[in-house]
């Protein structure tokens, strides 16, 4: 076990590395590059055994990673924000073949207005497409989750590709201390390609039906990758468990710290999560009762397991780094119907709305998000979603709007003064 600084990009990277893909189809996009720029540079160095293909979209690379699973080749990609987007159409598609590979996914906002910073809208509009997803706040975990995910991904029980997801910028390229197991160990816990034997291969002529179908048949299909996507919480389960026997490390599919005798809990995904873990200990400190869910698996939502940890609870404050256009925050929704008419569910559910476009969350929005939440339990009323943002934020977006009233004032002022002139 080797102990180096890696950024979350680098972790990527070397999870794919130690996992021994054999090809790699990538197309580059912030902040994501790093990654495809670390292996490119091993490949060359002949210090990686594997081909790097740049394509000409992410509409290509998912195409061409889909192929290559289905025929039995380990597969790695990435992306990210707007290169999600324009692989969307693929998404469903290589899902839909039942084509094994790992994706991961650096989230960064999207536009309009660009950004360059952090939120989940990218990985969030992918929960519907067939990926399975885990959700990642350290760089070793980022390293962990691959590992994990490419036995997820070719358990015979499964067959579909997932999606690591870690934060741009703030995970990204962020340095943090990683242990590196031996090349041999993950050789054992990983193994080859793991699957049947319906493959395509050139020795063994095969077909595949993913021709115009009715409804009938169509309804099977889909009905047989959702449940391949519910086995997954079982066979995460147990992989995450002999990973931890080897490797010494617990990633469960829900992180919890001090929960057991909370009475207010966060539930958060992504690295802000471990802003909220320190917050927990500061508002320990206080005498406050409060506690952190964080779920790594997204897709599929371990509704059962979420049920156990928040039974009993007073009130709950879910946090997203996201917004469902007229609707509100993902997670939140999400949570609400896991648990509703559940016996011992917490009645009170506050939604938030924090971090759009990496906007930083502040030790003391966390010690009001407590607060607002017990006061809605101590009056039993669930207080409407808010957006976390202060008067000062507030203050800068009216002077930018002065600024650019201004300036609009001007250019009007000199077009009617040309247009005299030119009269």
């Amino acid at each position: 076990m080797t102990r180096v600084l890696l950024t979350g990009n680098g972790a990527a990277a070397w999870g794919a590395r130690l996992a021994n893909v054999d090809y790699v189809p990538v197309f580059p996009i912030t902040p994501q590059t790093e990654i495809i720029e670390t292996i490119a540079r091993w490949i060359g160095d002949n210090e990686m055994d594997a081909r790097l293909v740049t394509l000409e979209s992410e509409h290509s690379m998912i195409t061409a990673a889909g192929s290559a699973a289905a025929t039995g080749v380990r597969v790695f990609s990435a992306t990210s924000s707007q290169g999600l987007l324009y692989a969307m159409e693929m998404l469903y598609t290589v899902a839909g073949w039942r084509a094994p590979f790992v994706l991961v996914n650096v989230s960064r906002g999207l536009s309009a207005p660009i950004t360059l910073e952090p939120d989940h809208n990218d990985i969030l509009a992918a929960r519907d497409s067939g990926f399975l997803q885990i959700h990642c706040s350290t760089c070793q975990e980022v390293l962990d989750s691959m590992l994990i995910a490419y036995r997820l991904a070719e358990d015979e029980r499964v067959r579909l590709p997932v999606i690591v997801n870690l934060d741009g910028f703030y995970l990204s390229f962020t340095r943090e201390p990683v242990e590196l197991p031996e090349a041999d160990s993950v050789r054992d816990y990983v193994g080859g390609y793991h699957t049947d034997t319906t493959l395509f291969r050139a020795t063994s002529p095969a077909s595949q039906g993913v021709a115009v179908l009715g409804g009938g048949p169509y309804s099977y299909f889909r009905y047989e990758l959702h449940l391949a996507a519910r086995n997954a919480l079982t066979v995460y389960d147990e992989l995450a468990s002999l990973f931890a026997e080897r490797f010494g490390r617990e990633h469960p599919a829900i992180d919890t710290y001090q929960t057991a005798d909370a009475e207010i809990v966060f539930v958060m995904m992504g690295s802000f999560a471990t802003k909220a873990r320190a917050a927990v200990d500061r508002l320990r400190d206080a005498g406050w009762r409060v506690g952190l869910v964080r779920p790594r698996l997204l897709r599929p939502f371990p509704h059962g397991q979420l049920r156990r940890i928040l039974d009993g609870k007073q009130g709950v404050a879910v946090i997203d780094q996201n917004l469902s256009m007229g609707f509100g925050g993902v997670l939140h929704s999400e949570l609400a119907s896991a648990l509703y008419g559940q016996t011992g569910a917490p009645k009170i559910l506050v939604s938030f709305v924090a971090g759009l476009g990496g906007r930083d969350i502040a030790d003391e929005e966390f010690f009001e998000m407590a607060a607002v939440t017990k006061q809605a339990v101590q009056k039993n009323e669930i207080p409407p979603p808010r957006l976390l943002y202060t008067e000062s934020e507030l203050r800068e977006v009216r002077k930018l709007q002065a600024v650019a009233h201004v300036e609009r004032e001007e250019i009007d002022k000199t077009r009617d003064e040309n247009a005299r002139g030119s009269q």
